[in-house]
């Protein structure tokens, strides 16, 4: 059901009606008819339309930030900067579209004349997007394709339909045609049908690794590209520092991201021995005394973290942590104690509780961040510039941020590797997933 639950107190205050198929089809067919636009538009034209989407997001900042509050409980403050990170997403691409997408000459050794790379668009996309972000996930996979000339089908988590019907607005207020960007509130099983429909070119989505293995299963069956940003369970690798106290507020912040509901926060904490007792202390105390008072995006997230912490004090971790359960609200806490023999060592936990790994050296840090089968982002912290290049070299993830948290950027390339999923949004790469790299070979 498409619905408006608020978090904090359970109940529902709006509901969505779900599509017909007749309305999923209409959607589909919205799209199809605006991939004329798509391939007529100019880049200019289309730059000038992202432009106007970002500076749309920016006026209707407030609007956005409650309704993404109201939605999955996300603190205002957060709310409000993810739509900031929107705006520089919808504008880096504006700014960038017509360099991307310039023809590529090439340098031809195989006979006479020249040949160049032109970038096109391929038609209508599916995006499928999560709850965590209402709005920057949309912007990520939006914005690429929206300058390339792709036309968008929009599936927006069940529980974020305000936040859907005020993007899809912001789109026409912008001047994107209609069926540039449509909006569906689709079932999983309609969802299968539109991946099939012979128009429909490739699938984005961000999620679950169930829903990414469903997804891809489907579209592997139908011949369509997909991109796939899954789940993840991001190191943190302390190997050395001469300010251990600088290095916890990174790894609170780190944690505490979107309380702990965010794919790329860090949630392995892996420390160097000599570090390893003053840092569970010092991360311990600021981790509970910083937690937000936010509520997870539902009861039902809140059980399934619950399920998983006393799993692993079960295996004979322990918990430190102070304050109880209430509905959605879930206390910040620390678990220590575990090794990656452990079960829950190889989970994903989706909220503000973290593990905390001694490692004896730099081999063992290596050894215990990579023994998961997640590899989306990592942090690794040194003061040695040659072991930091070592270390990031070797780390077996999409992304390695160094000495720092927080550093992502509408021009840095976003994605991950194993269970994490494949292909990559931002930057330059975000741009290139879709598209038709039509060579142009002119003999004479």
């Amino acid at each position: 059901m498409y619905a408006v639950t608020d978090p904090s107190t359970g109940k529902t205050t709006e509901t969505y009606p779900t599509a017909t198929d007749a309305e999923v089809a209409a959607a589909v067919d919205a799209a199809h008819t605006a991939t004329a636009w798509g391939r007529d538009s100019s880049v200019a034209e289309r730059a000038a339309l992202l432009r106007r989407l970002g500076d749309l997001h920016a006026q209707h900042r407030a609007e956005l930030a409650t309704s993404i509050v109201r939605e999955m409980g996300k603190p205002l403050e957060e709310a409000e900067g993810e739509i900031d990170f929107c705006v520089d997403i919808y504008h880096y691409y504006a700014d960038h579209a017509e360099e991307f997408l310039a023809d590529e000459e090439l340098t031809v050794t195989s006979g006479p004349g020249r040949a160049v790379v032109r970038r096109s668009p391929v038609g209508v996309l599916l995006g499928i997007m999560p709850w965590n972000f209402p709005a920057y996930q949309v912007a990520r996979f939006a914005a690429p394709n929206l300058a390339l000339g792709n036309t968008i089908v929009l599936k927006h988590a069940p529980q974020c339909p305000a936040t859907a019907a005020l993007l899809e607005r912001l789109c026409a207020e912008a001047g994107f045609p209609a069926g540039a960007y449509v909006n569906v509130y689709a079932t999983n099983e309609q969802i299968a049908e539109v991946i099939a429909d012979p128009r429909v070119q490739g699938v984005s989505l961000t999620g679950s690794e169930r829903a990414g293995a469903a997804v891809a299963e489907i579209a592997g069956r139908h011949l369509k590209k997909v991109v796939l940003e899954l789940g993840g369970s991001d190191p943190f690798i302390v190997l050395s520092t001469d300010d251990l106290d600088s290095v916890v507020e990174a790894a609170v912040a780190a944690r505490l991201d979107n309380t702990g509901q965010a794919c790329n926060a860090a949630k392995r904490f892996v420390v160097s021995s000599d570090l390893y007792d003053t840092f569970v202390e010092k991360f311990t105390a600021q981790l509970l005394a910083r937690q937000s008072g936010a509520p997870l995006s539902s009861v039902a997230a809140a059980d399934t973290l619950a399920r998983q912490v006393e799993a692993a004090v079960a295996e004979g971790a322990t918990l430190h942590a102070e304050g109880e359960r209430n509905g959605a609200y879930f206390p910040a806490g620390v678990l220590t104690g575990l090794t990656t023999e452990h079960a829950s060592a190889r989970q994903e936990l989706f909220g503000p509780v973290a593990m905390v790994f001694r490692a004896a050296d730099e081999e063992d840090a290596l050894r215990i961040a990579n023994d998961t089968p997640y590899g989306l982002g990592s942090y690794l912290f040194t003061t040695d510039p040659e072991q930091a290049a070592r270390v990031a070299d070797r780390i077996e993830a999409g992304m390695v941020f160094v000495n720092g948290v927080g550093a992502e950027g509408a021009e840095l390339p976003f994605g991950g590797i194993k269970r994490s999923g494949f292909g990559r949004e931002l930057g330059r790469p975000g741009i290139e997933e879709f598209v038709n790299k039509k060579l142009i070979r002119t003999v004479a």
